[in-house]
Formats: structure tokens, sequence, C-alpha cells
């Protein structure tokens, strides 16, 4: 029986068998954690199919091949994974990124802080599908997930809503809560950013639409999981990628890796430079990622990550309609005046502990702490800020018997705090002689102490053969603590806001027709905080009535594998019913207040189809689908004395649909896609529309092992190949000041090219 939702162990025993002195074959099996055979799966040497499992899941090389031998492992259930074989009885425990197809698998209870254990389908982003991508775009593997949509003003400048949850957030990303290597990388106030990451270092991108993942908070959005790469056991490697492009794209990444039986060591630094295409869009970045495990015993595992960013991008922002149609490429006015941009340093440090009590009972805790200096001025202030965040997190997880079949209950807790500080000054950039940004005098300067806490706990139960069940229960306790620290006496502002606490409850249910067909169903309740900005009158004071936006996410779906699982399908309809909708009024060029205006419906229709066919030759075929059709509506919206019940949801295309197809042969790949991305309004009262479009690229790779050792790859691809104009984010609800038009659009990226040589050496 094949596995469906649980990261599975795949076993490789491989057998020698010695006919004669001259030849010598080597054969072996390939079986999941329960070790029943897992047929069909293609064995790959030099980018050639050389062997194929049978329907007792073993397979046999040809007598020809040597030891040690580098492989690889293909099936449509699993992503490719890389093995090297030095003698002849190996054993290797490979851990499946992709769903599974049993309802019976057991739980790996230390794997908790990577993956989020929810058993209904969730979507999976593997290190290979990133790779399809120019290196410098998480943006576009992400943005063929239905449901999920990106819309990126600039590098750094990005914007994730998953069914139509965060469209109304003006700049950056909230609503969602992420992780990477099981640590917090959202902030106290739900912002997450996740272009601190190098896609190079990621491994692999877990997305859970919606309240589902109850252990890793109850946010409406849903759940990023992120995960760096590491070494195989066994495995020392040095690898390095340089990639150049149009704009002056300039990009290096080195990686260096040693895992053995106790100790794991990964470290990775990034240098990217970019001039891009707009005016005043200057972009540099270093990044160095360190990540180790060490494992004492059986029993007890340490891990330690250190994350360190530091970046200079300038701010083309935001454009009008008349000068995005006449001239994408020009900066606002203002910001280019200004030579507006953010200097940026950011550090993520972490340390987990795991402990096995037994085979069937861990527990893994982690503390971490995080830093961010952030300066950024602009053509109404300058903004000079930086958070300290500090947390902790625990996670027990139980495996048993449950009707004479495996169950698992997890439980823990997480707390998190950060202090931000931040103040406004004067920016006399008109009074600078063409120079930029000039810091006058001090406007603000305030200190925001945030603090949540989530205790959770889930239980995974067998009711039957076929039937599974998931339970989950999550309650969020939140508060602020708002200092002024520039205004004296009455004028002084301080102020703190406790929020009551939310329990969110949620259930997963899962059956199992026959190995191959599942069906699936939801129900669960999220909730998304304010920041404090949005708590604060016009008048600078705390709002005690403005509270949490809650909502209730209804769900079912079906996943099939078929024609011998090479054809995957999954079907997927929610309805998402959100109350006290969090709107945020514009009051100043920076200045917005919120306050729950009203609720909105979110209603969809996602599909993902991919289908793989490999062929002896050594021919490889894989075309895929990917579609949603959303109907996203105001049910009850009154903006002052205007009525917008009824209307769509802002800033969220209604249809987007994302396709490809790659192409394989010996050692070359093609990768061609394209995503189509409906109208969307652009404000409330839905008279002005963004345009559709459609993006096509393609990437084209050559991969050879020269030696044992040593392997080069060559990459060349374009992006937006028929030079389309498009907006690629949006800022909803646009207002213009003085006599300048409303600034709703970000341009959308020309033609443009890369091209990427990689060398790989393994020891």
């Amino acid at each position: 029986m094949r596995s469906i939702h649980f990261k599975t162990i795949i076993v490789f025993s491989f057998l020698a068998s010695f006919n004669s002195l001259l030849a010598q074959q080597i054969s072996g099996s390939i079986l999941n954690v329960s070790e029943h055979p897992i047929a069909n799966a293609f064995i790959i040497y030099n980018n050639t199919t050389i062997s194929e499992t049978n329907a007792n899941g073993v397979f046999k090389l040809p007598e020809n091949l040597k030891l040690p031998i580098k492989l690889k492992i293909s099936h449509p259930d699993y992503y490719i994974k890389s093995v090297t074989l030095k003698t002849n009885k190996s054993i290797f425990k490979l851990l499946a990124l992709e769903q599974t197809q049993d309802l019976d698998a057991v739980i790996i209870s230390s794997s908790y802080q990577k993956e989020s254990k929810v058993i209904v389908p969730t979507t999976k982003i593997s290190s290979q599908k990133i790779d399809t991508y120019s290196p410098i775009d998480l943006v576009s593997s992400i943005n063929e997930t239905p449901g999920v949509f990106i819309q990126s003003g600039a590098l750094n400048t990005n914007r994730i809503v998953i069914r139509g949850v965060g469209s109304r957030t003006l700049y950056g990303t909230n609503k969602i809560r992420a992780y990477f290597n099981g640590i917090p990388i959202t902030n106290g106030t739900g912002e997450t950013a996740i272009d601190a990451f190098d896609p190079e270092d990621i491994a692999n991108l877990e997305i859970v639409k919606g309240p589902k993942a109850t252990q890793y908070g109850t946010n409406l959005g849903g759940t990023l999981l992120l995960n760096s790469k590491q070494a195989l056991e066994g495995e020392t490697f040095l690898k390095t990628n340089l990639t150049v492009g149009s704009f002056g794209l300039l990009k290096n990444n080195v990686s260096l890796a040693t895992t053995s039986n106790k100790l794991a060591i990964n470290f990775n630094y990034d240098h990217l430079k970019s001039d891009g295409f707009r005016d005043n869009s200057n972009y540099k970045r270093h990044t160095a990622l360190l990540t180790t495990n060490y494992k004492f015993n059986e029993k007890n595992e340490l891990g330690f990550l250190i994350n360190y960013t530091d970046y200079f991008a300038e701010i083309p922002s935001s454009i009008g309609q008349t000068a995005f149609h006449e001239d994408p490429s020009q900066a606002a006015y203002t910001w280019d005046a200004a030579q507006g941009y953010e200097d940026n340093k950011q550090v993520l440090i972490g340390l987990n502990y795991t402990h096995r009590f037994s085979d069937n009972f861990s527990n893994t805790t982690a503390v971490f702490y995080s830093y961010l200096d952030h300066y950024e001025p602009r053509p109404f202030n300058i903004l000079d800020e930086f958070t300290n965040g500090y947390g902790a997190r625990t996670l027990f997880a139980k495996d048993f018997k449950f009707l004479n079949q495996n169950a698992n209950l997890s439980f823990g807790g997480e707390i998190y705090t950060d202090e931000y500080n931040w103040k406004t000054i004067e920016n006399l950039y008109e009074n600078n002689n063409g120079n930029g940004s000039l810091e006058g005098n001090l406007l603000s300067d305030n200190i925001e102490n945030r603090q949540n806490l989530n205790v959770f706990a889930t239980t995974t139960l067998p009711i039957t053969n076929k039937l599974k069940a998931q339970i989950g229960l999550n309650i969020n306790a939140t508060n602020y603590e708002f200092t002024d620290a520039f205004k004296t006496g009455e004028n002084n502002k301080d102020a703190d806001r406790n929020f009551d606490p939310i329990v969110a409850p949620n259930l997963n249910i899962v059956y199992q027709f026959v190995p191959n067909i599942s069906a699936y169903a939801n129900v669960s309740k999220g909730f998304n905080y304010p920041s404090i900005e949005e708590t604060l009158t016009p008048e600078g004071v705390i709002n005690p009535e403005l509270g949490p936006e809650t909502g209730i996410n209804y769900e079912i779906g079906s996943e099939l594998f078929l024609v011998q699982s090479k054809l995957h399908i999954q079907l997927s309809a929610y309805l998402l019913d959100i109350d006290n909708l969090l709107v945020a009024d514009r009051v100043g060029e920076d200045q917005y207040i919120g306050r729950n205006a009203g609720n909105t419906e979110h209603k969809g229709i996602e599909l993902s189809a991919s289908y793989t066919e490999m062929f002896n030759s050594g021919f490889v075929l894989a075309p895929y689908i990917n579609a949603e059709i959303t109907d996203h509506k105001f049910i009850e919206f009154v903006d002052n004395e205007t009525d917008y019940s009824g209307n769509e949801l802002t800033g969220v295309p209604d249809h987007k649909f994302n396709g490809g197809l790659q192409l394989g042969y010996k050692n070359f790949n093609l990768n061609t896609n394209f995503l189509y991305v409906g109208d969307m309004p652009l404000n409330d009262a839905n008279t002005l529309y963004s345009e559709e479009y459609t993006i096509l690229n393609a990437k084209l790779a050559y991969k050879n092992t020269i030696t044992s050792h040593f392997t080069i790859e060559v990459n060349a691809g374009i992006n937006n190949i028929s030079n389309k104009d498009y907006a690629s984010s949006v800022l909803i609800n646009a207002v213009g000041f003085g006599d300048s038009e409303p600034r709703y659009y970000y341009p959308g990226q020309p033609r443009n090219w890369y091209s990427g040589f990689k060398i790989s050496y393994n020891i």
C-alpha cells in the first residue's frame, strides 16, 4: 500500500549476487515505511533511465556498473532523490517530500518541525520545481499553486494572497504565518518577508491554505513552511552557481555541506546584484546561512541555524495609469527625487533540541532570536526602525494504537515577543540640491512591545481502515504595549491593548476509497489581528473597539493517482466566511487607520493536474496545469456613507491559470511555463480594473556528470517571452495628492534573459 499524507521513508536494500569473478550485478528493492514494495520507480544514471522496479519493488542494475555510483530515484508520488551507493549492501533511508497514498502510515514524531502534518492534501514545492525558474525567482514557483497569488512590485516588495486573504494589505504580506526550519519568521503583528531567504537555499516549501495547520497558528490566510537544503547521509559536496542576465543581473551562490551518521553541517553564501529595469531600482544583497545538526545518540539531537541578510534596495514605487502606459520604466516622481531606498539588515538565530523518550514518543523544543535593522527614506518622511524578537516553541508527539491502527497525538506551545522601535524623521530632499534624502527634525519616536502565545493540540485517529479524522485546537492570546517616547504630558499617547483569547478548533477528515483515490473535508476557524498602527485612531490613540478578523473555512476535495500513478489530480472547493473585516482607511500619505468594516465571502474551485511519462530511452514528458476560479465578495461593507456590499473583493483576480510542459532527454531539460491572471478591481467601488495578462517563460538546461565526483550544468532562460506590458503588483484604493494621478501600478519586468553555470564537486 502506498502512503498518502505523511513523510515516507524509502528503504533501499541492495543485495549483491556474484555469478562469476568477472561480472557483478547489483539488485535492490524500494519499499515504503510499512515495508510494502513501490512499483514503477525509475532508476536513473547520468540522466538516463537504466532500470525500473517491478510489482515487488525490485530492480536490477546493468552488470557493467561499478561501485561507488550516483543514482537518482524517481516516482510520481515522490520528489526525485539522489543517492550514492558506496558498498554493495548499503541501506538508504530517504524522506519523500510528496504526499503519498497510505492512511496507515507511521508518523515520524521528530519531523514535526519540518512539516504541517495536516492529513488533507497541502501543496509542497520542491527545490526541483524552484530550479525550473531563474535562481532569483521564488515568486513564480509559488504562483503555480492554485489559490495562491503573489504580487511582486520588486525583489524586496512581495504580497502573498491566499484565497483572497491578504489582498487588502497595502504593502508586504500579513494574515499568514511562516516558519523557516521550524522557527517563526512572522513578526509580532503578522508580517512576513520571504525575500530574506535565497531560493537556492530552499529544499522545499509547504503551503497550507486556510487555518488548517493547528500547531502552526490558525491565520485565515494559511501557513508557509520553508526548509533549507542539506546533504544526504554520507555525502560531502561543494557547489557554486554563477548567473548573469538582463538589467545588470549578477548572482553567485556557494554551498558547502557534509553529513555523517552523527554530524551535519551546511553553509550557503549568496551575493545578488541587479540594476533593475526601472529608474531608482538598484538592488544589492548578501545572505549567509549556516545550519548544523548533531546526533548524540538515537535519543538526542541538537540543531542550530543562523541566517543573515543584508540588502540595499532603491524604491521606484508605484506609478499612475498614464506613466504606466507611456513609460513603465520610470519611477514615481517624488521617490525618484528623494532617491528613496531601503537599507535592511536581518538576523535569524535558532537552537532546537529533540529528545526521543521512546520509539513512538518525542519532544522538539526550540529557542530563537531575530533582529531587523531597517532604514527607509521616503518622500514624506524617513523611517528608522529596529526590532528585537525572542521566543520559544515546544512540541510533543506521541504515536499510539487506536482501534489496532496507528494514531498520533501532538501538543505544545509557542511564545513570541518582539520589541519594535521606530521613529520618523523629516525628509528635506527638496532642499538638498538634487542629492536625494536628507534628515531634518524628528517627527515621532515610538516603542511597541508585542506578545502572542499559542497553545495547541492535534490528534489523528483512524476510524476505520479507510476513514481517518484529525481534530485540532489552537488557543491564542495577544497583547500590545505602545510607548510614545516623543510626546509628553497630555499629548503623550502611551497605551496598552489586550485582546480577548481566541479559541480556534479544526477538523479534517479523509476517506480512502481505494489506494489511489481519496476524498477529504475540512472545517476550521481562523483569525487575523490588526497591527498596532491599525488600532490607532486619527488622533493617535488606541481604539479599544477594534478587534481581530475571524472566519470559518469549509473545504471539500479529492485526490487521485491514475494511469499507474503517472497522473496526479487534486480538486478542491472551499467557502471562507470572514467577519469583522479589517479595512485600512488612508488619512495621510503614509498613515492608515484600521477599522472593522464588514464581512466578506470567499468561494473558489481549485484544480491541479500533472502527468509524468518516463521512457527507457531517457526521454521524459511532464505536462501540468493549475487553475482556480473564485468568487470573492463583500457581503456587508459600508464605508462612511458608501455601501459597497455585493461588490467584488478588491485586489484579487477571479481567474488564475498556470501550466507548462517539462521535457527531458538524457542530459537536456526544457521547462516551459505560462501564467494567466485575470483582471481585478483596483477600488472598492469596482469602477476601475487592472488588465488581464499572460506571461510566458522558458528555461533550457544541460547537465553532465564528468566524473563520479564532478558535475556541471549550463542553463539559460527567458522570462516574459512575448514582452507583455503588465502590472506585477497593484496598490488598491490609491489616492492622488495635489494634481497627481493615483498611483495604482507596479510595472512587471519586460522580456529579460538569464544564463547560469553550475559546478558541483562531491567527495
